[in-house]
This record gives C-alpha cells, sequence and structure tokens, in this order.
C-alpha cells in the first residue's frame, strides 16, 4: 500500500475509496446471490447504482462490483488512471441521474427526488474533490531516484 509517511494516502480519498468499495460489496453480494439462490434477489436491487445494466443479469452485478473494487484499492494506491476512471464513473452516475431527478420533480414525486438530488450530490462531490489540484498532486508519481 503507499500509505507511508512521504506520500499518505489523503482522508478524502480513503473515503472515496471506501464507497466504491461498499457499492463493490453490495453488488457482489447480490450478484453472488442471483446465481447461487435464484430469485431471492431481484434485478432491481442494483437499478440505483447499474441504471439498466441490471437487466443483463447477476454476471453484471459481479463484472462491476469487480470494477468497483478495482477503482476502490487503484485510489488506495493513489494511481492516477484509476483517479480519472472514478472521475468518469461519477460524471456518468450523475448524467444517468438526470433524467429521473427531472421526472421526479415533474411529478411532484417527493421521495424520489430526494434519493437521486442525494445520489447527484454524492456523485458531484466525488468528482469535485478527485478533481481538485492538492489531491490531483498526491496522485502524481514521485521522481524516479536511481
Amino acid at each position: 500500500m503507499t500509505d507511508n509517511a512521504a506520500n499518505p494516502v489523503p482522508n478524502g480519498v480513503r473515503a472515496i475509496a471506501a464507497l466504491f468499495a461498499l457499492c463493490a460489496i453490495y453488488l457482489g453480494i447480490a450478484g453472488a446471490l442471483m446465481i447461487l439462490r435464484p430469485g431471492t434477489v431481484a434485478m432491481s436491487s442494483g437499478a440505483p447504482l447499474l441504471f439498466g445494466l441490471e437487466l443483463s443479469g447477476p454476471y453484471m452485478f459481479l463484472l462491476m462490483a469487480l470494477i468497483g473494487g478495482g477503482v476502490a484499492w487503484g485510489l488506495v494506491e493513489l494511481n492516477n488512471i484509476v483517479r480519472h476512471a472514478a472521475v468518469l464513473i461519477a460524471i456518468a452516475g450523475i448524467v444517468m441521474l438526470v433524467p429521473s431527478v427531472s421526472a421526479a420533480t415533474v411529478m411532484v414525486q417527493p421521495k424520489a427526488l430526494a434519493f437521486g438530488g442525494l445520489g447527484i450530490i454524492v456523485r458531484v462531490m466525488v468528482a469535485w474533490h478527485l478533481s481538485q489540484g492538492e489531491v490531483a498532486d498526491q496522485f502524481k508519481a514521485p521522481p524516479r531516484t536511481t
């Protein structure tokens, strides 16, 4: 792990990595249950995280769990490419939530509006934090000494 005194992992990055890890664990458990005991978990349980990909079945749950776990690990390791991937995932989540929030606003559904709005807020916070200059500097590789 990159958690040394010279280049510690910022707390915000740890929190974002934990968020990705929790989502990956949730999707992994749901996907495994779908495969091992069909019918115990509905495919719609992944809708808040998969945005339509849950219709591809339990293997999509497991694939996205693997990707989420990889992003969490890469963030803890301060991998700059993974930081960019996490920002893109957050932005894609924002884009995917806009139609549901708009529909909840038009149809006056406060619960759906609150959950969709909270989802957008969290994703904006993730993208904003990982895009800040001082956080991005932490991800830059230290100069090599030979």
